[in-house]
């Protein structure tokens, strides 16, 4: 799904750290007042606090309306959501939503509110093109807070330890690059390979290099994976095991949960790049030991791969909004219009250390990284979305589970495109 359109000129990154939560589904509390059930996937740091904040904003200029604030943590979210949208009495009224098949899914269900007649002047006019991430046949299903560009994440620090004067542009280069560490006694890449999505991301991302724009478009629309460039992705992913350059038990390695995580790894210096979102800045703050922001933290685009018929300046990224159930109150789409005005919009910038949605509260941005990503992303000749979010819930695990397989020595390139085949097969 190429999204080029939609996020024009905005990146963004969001703090993923949590608890699970248990619904509850909205109606009238004991005190008459209305309950609007959100559920979030931020549980700690500043992340937590604007939510809080929105909330008792909110709730003192109309008292007769009660928001109850829930956090899942980020890789129980869709498991839980799509149990949860099941049953209206127990579902949240207002919930986080990516965009691509998973988001046509719960709107083919009858699960989600039609926001199109709905939603604010201001939010139509300020986030007009990133509406199109959360728009499913011509309507209007969710509103982005935030829109979430990826690449590579590096201490320029310990680069400048291993003498790493540029970052890599080319594979040939990264190879270089993570030689160089290695012999420096530093851990190259950091990944949380426990939570699967993050291993599966060195193969979208070779996919994006490797695929023409037409497989690649092909495959996102009609899920047809015969162009052999899928299988050369995950040759590529072998090349890069080869290189031996992840950190340990890089398999059971959580992805963003503790110092001891990936993220954690960068945050503290103990790995020098992370393949992650435009989140990373908010999350390795939020793991840094003063809980401060990466002083060193850079920032490079994905790089070329040789011979590979994808645009070099090609990119990936998310897109993460909240949606509104089916049997909502009204009073939870006021509150989804509420956080999307420009103070709110600005104040979710600076919580999450993003770019948000809003072009009108882009001037809040401070980070100097994610300022790269935006250099980055202004040359980019298209943006399309992470593959799982593309290709939906069954055929998007059956995916990240097969890289991870073949990862852990279970299989091999072809095994993932056959098991993503046989995912799609039964619709």
């Amino acid at each position: 799904m190429k999204v080029k359109s939609v996020f024009a000129a905005m990146v963004a990154a969001a703090t993923i750290v949590g608890v699970s939560a248990c619904g509850g589904g909205s109606g009238a509390n004991a005190d008459g007042k209305t309950k609007v059930v959100v559920w979030m996937n931020s549980t700690t740091g500043d992340g937590k606090k604007f939510w809080d904040d929105a909330a008792a904003a909110f709730e003192a200029k109309n008292p007769n309306v009660d928001i109850k604030i829930e956090a899942i943590q980020n890789e129980d979210m869709d498991g839980k959501l799509q149990t949860a949208l099941q049953d209206p009495s127990s579902a949240p009224d207002m919930f986080l939503a990516r965009g691509g098949q998973k988001l046509r899914d719960v709107v083919e269900a009858g699960q989600v509110m039609d926001l199109t007649d709905k939603i604010s002047d201001q939010v139509k006019t300020q986030m007009k093109t990133a509406l199109d991430t959360t728009t499913i046949d011509g309507k209007v299903y969710g509103v982005p807070q935030s829109v979430l560009p990826g690449g590579i994440w590096y201490s320029k620090d310990l680069f400048k330890k291993a003498g790493i004067t540029e970052t890599p542009k080319t594979w040939d280069e990264f190879s270089t690059a993570v030689k160089k560490l290695k012999d420096a006694g530093i851990t190259p890449i950091a990944l949380g390979g426990k939570d699967a999505w993050p291993a599966a991301h060195w193969y979208y991302w070779f996919a994006l290099r490797e695929c023409s724009q037409s497989a690649f478009d092909e495959a996102s629309s009609d899920l047809k994976f015969t162009n052999e460039c899928w299988v050369k992705a995950g040759d590529d992913v072998k090349d890069l095991l080869d290189l031996d350059g992840f950190n340990e038990g890089f398999l059971t390695t959580s992805a963003q949960q503790g110092a001891s995580s990936s993220a954690g790894l960068l945050a503290n210096h103990m790995a020098a790049m992370e393949l992650m979102g435009g989140w990373e800045p908010g999350v390795v703050r939020d793991l840094t030991p003063d809980q401060k922001d990466m002083a060193d933290l850079g920032y490079f685009t994905f790089p070329e791969m040789e011979g590979g018929e994808g645009d070099p300046t090609a990119m990936l990224a998310g897109a993460d909004g909240m949606s509104i159930g089916a049997w909502a109150p009204q009073e939870a789409v006021d509150f989804l219009n509420f956080i999307s005005e420009k103070e709110w919009q600005e104040k979710y910038a600076e919580a999450f250390v993003t770019i948000p949605a809003a072009k009108n509260a882009q001037s809040a941005v401070k980070n100097e990284a994610l300022q790269q990503v935006l250099k980055v992303y202004d040359q980019a000749s298209s943006v399309s979305l992470w593959l799982d979010t593309v290709f939906g819930q069954n055929v998007g695990n059956a995916l990240n589970e097969g890289v991870v397989n073949m990862m852990a020595g279970k299989g091999n390139a072809e095994d993932i495109v056959k098991g993503i085949e046989a995912a799609a097969s039964k619709g």
